[in-house]
């Protein structure tokens, strides 16, 4: 995967924009962030799950993903190795993040859509 395709998989998601924070692109809905790249360096992105979610996503491949360092992993953020992640995986783990802070009407409308 390259942060080129991270970007096309999340900007795909319904009213995601890109923006930037602390110098790095990242993924909003309706203003609140789901996902970045480039922390801690290019060959990374960073998915926003819930602890339960990130658990289930390193116990099952944690050659690819990792819990961020320090409190903010421990709510959920989730480094994602780009190199290594398959498209199938970062498209649920993004979908999941987006899901995690988007408004709820907006989630439950976006569920009921067929893709």
């Amino acid at each position: 995967m390259t942060p080129q395709g991270f970007r096309r998989l999340a900007l795909e998601l319904p009213e995601a924009a890109e923006s930037a924070h602390m110098g790095q692109p990242d993924f909003r809905v309706r203003g609140k962030i789901f996902a970045t790249l480039g922390y801690p360096d290019a060959g990374f992105g960073m998915v926003k799950l819930t602890p339960e979610q990130q658990e289930a996503f390193v116990s099952k491949e944690s050659a690819v993903f990792a819990p961020v360092k320090g409190g903010w992993g421990q709510k959920g953020a989730t480094q994602v190795r780009l190199r290594s992640v398959k498209t199938k995986s970062l498209g649920l783990a993004l979908t999941l993040a987006w899901r995690n802070v988007a408004p709820g009407a907006l989630a439950k409308t976006a569920a009921q859509k067929p893709k």
